[in-house]
């Protein structure tokens, strides 16, 4: 038999467990999951909707939209009331791929109707789902195609309003504008280019707005209430010529087509303070299609693929070896009269034609490999290196773009004589062609490096402000630049056969044609040629950078690049008021 002092020390500890299961109960109510309980609470006669801010728009330099928000609808349904789920899933996507934008060919018919097929199974799928009192159908919906839908009295379709993103100029600019998307959120978010860059202030803020409900869901009249507005995105000003940009665009296609090359690029700059008129990389994409492209598409090669320069690279070493006083204009090459062999390697001219005592202007109007060894072998590692990165190469730009790449130098303590060899013709040296324009915007610029920058200012309702970047920095001598500058011109006068080039306008420019490095070794039959040059030369309005990848109609950049180049120079002239004197 159990004694009264056991059963009484029996109850007291589960009395006393009890207590403590209790305790912590309550404890993990109150403390633990507080805010849990709390919100589920609040969910049984509170409910809330988010508030959307308005996203900005991006404009070219004379205020016009190249991008803007527009007013759009997500199409939904209430199956329990969809009757003849066949009839109107023909019907919604008859209307939804009616109004894709499919590029015309001779299967442009088979492809809209395959299209339509998969969009009408993929539709009849969502309606035929049980019990479904929401299913959205169709995200950013033009208010055209909603009241073409509106028109057929189908019951059980609804809207909600949504925000979409149109494009006046099409795909002008795209890889340099981005694009919005979702987040993993769901929510729109920017992507690549200024869109990337700039997503917050583009995007805003979003509100809420809480209300007390009752016991149908229905909000209370005199109930409590709390709203707090979204603040809308702010728009973006940028230096964007749409004129520059429409007239690069035209002529870079063109030039691709006729040199039957793969890609290419160009970019306009002010050199006075690194407004970007233009930017260009073909192919491209459609911004308002983005997600039927790949995602490599996106990628702007002018600030997200690397290079070798080749031979453009050479007026940035040549104008270093003047500031720095290593040579000037009268000296004369002592070692150009053959091969050079460095260690193991032997480097000849790109011709195989040698230019013995050749001056500094002669190696940069040759475009002499040998020439330009001699030049950085005056330098030496150390102050060759030391003028590169004050160039900028092997740095950020800083350029307001999302997706900048950096290709880096190696360091200056693994340097050896062939490192500096080729380096001296842009071999072996990487770049951007951002970087690459940026940098020969000092020779246009007296000696100044600018930051890149395509957003002028940023704009609300109340508010303009201008975005505030570094000031260009003196990196050589204005007695350097017009030293460099004098042999660019001389340059480009020797081959004035090769390109049309209105006369009395003075263009200071440089060719190059640099192989394709791969595994190691340079393919022997791939070559990107570029032209890099500024007009006028004794007061530059811009500079250009042209670059194509692979033009099988001939590999040289004199034959292809350059007279890309000028065919676009010759129409920024008379728009950029740049005339013959």
């Amino acid at each position: 038999m159990i004694s009264s002092d056991v059963r009484t020390r029996f109850l007291m500890a589960a009395f006393l467990l009890a207590g403590v299961i209790v305790f912590f109960r309550l404890f993990t109510w109150q403390v633990l999951q507080s805010d849990v309980l709390a919100a589920a609470a609040r969910s049984q006669h509170q409910t809330s909707t988010t508030l959307q801010a308005k996203r900005g728009s991006i404009l070219a330099s004379d205020g016009f939209p190249l991008i803007a928000s527009r007013e759009s609808f997500l199409v939904w349904t209430n199956n329990s009331r969809i009757k003849e789920k066949e009839i109107v899933a023909d019907k919604l996507s008859t209307l939804f791929i009616a109004h894709e934008k499919i590029e015309e060919s001779s299967d442009s018919g088979k492809i809209r109707e395959q299209l339509a097929k998969d969009e009408k199974d993929r539709i009849k799928k969502l309606l035929e789902r049980q019990n479904a009192y929401w299913v959205p159908i169709k995200h950013k919906v033009s208010k055209e195609i909603k009241e073409q839908i509106e028109n057929l009295n189908i019951s059980g379709i609804g809207f909600d309003p949504q925000e979409s993103m149109e494009y006046p100029e099409g795909t002008m600019a795209a890889r340099m504008l981005g694009f919005v998307g979702k987040d993993s959120a769901g929510q729109d978010k920017g992507y690549f280019g200024l869109e990337g860059f700039y997503d917050l202030t583009l995007s805003g803020s979003r509100g809420a707005w809480d209300w007390e409900k009752d016991a149908f869901g229905n909000p209370i009249v005199l109930g409590e209430s709390l709203k707090v507005g979204a603040m809308d995105g702010m728009d973006l000003k940028t230096t964007i010529d749409r004129t520059v940009q429409f007239i690069t665009e035209k002529h870079l296609i063109e030039g691709i087509n006729k040199y039957d090359a793969v890609s290419g690029l160009a970019v306009v700059i002010d050199p006075r303070d690194g407004s970007i008129l233009a930017s260009a990389s073909i192919p491209s994409y459609d911004p308002s299609r983005f997600s039927t492209y790949k995602s490599e598409d996106y990628i702007d090669p002018v600030v997200g693929e690397a290079f070798e320069p080749g031979s453009i690279f050479k007026v940035l070493v040549m104008a270093a070896a003047l500031d720095a006083g290593v040579v000037d204009p009268d000296n004369k090459c002592d070692t150009c009269s053959g091969p050079r062999k460095i260690a193991e390697y032997t480097i000849s001219t790109g011709t195989g034609e040698y230019h013995p005592d050749s001056t500094p202007a002669d190696i940069i109007r040759n475009s002499d490999n040998v020439g330009m060894i001699w030049v950085s072998e005056k330098m030496g590692i150390d102050k060759f290196y030391d003028y590169i990165t004050r160039f900028g190469i092997g740095q950020p730009t800083g350029v307001d773009l999302q997706g900048e790449t950096n290709p880096p130098l190696r360091p200056k303590k693994e340097w050896r004589p062939i490192d500096l060899a080729t380096a001296s013709f842009g071999q072996g040296v990487a770049v951007t062609p951002m970087q690459m324009v940026r940098a020969v915007s000092v020779l246009a610029n007296g000696g100044k490096l600018p930051t890149p920058r395509v957003v002028d200012k940023v704009v609300s309702q109340d508010l303009e402000e201008a975005v505030r970047y570094p000031s260009p920095v003196q990196v050589i001598s204005p007695k350097a630049v017009r030293q460099i500058t004098d042999m660019m011109t001389s340059a480009v006068d020797s081959r004035s056969d090769m390109w049309i080039k209105p006369k009395q306008i003075k263009v200071a420019g440089k060719t190059g044609t640099a192989q394709v490095p791969i595994a190691g070794h340079y393919d022997p039959e791939k070559t990107i040629a570029s032209f890099i040059g500024f007009a006028p030369a004794d007061n530059p309005k811009f500079v250009m950078i042209v670059s194509l990848k692979d033009p099988k109609a001939a590999p040289f950049a004199s034959q292809t690049a350059a007279p890309l180049w000028f065919s676009i120079a010759n129409d920024l002239f008379p728009y950029l008021k740049i005339m013959p004197r």
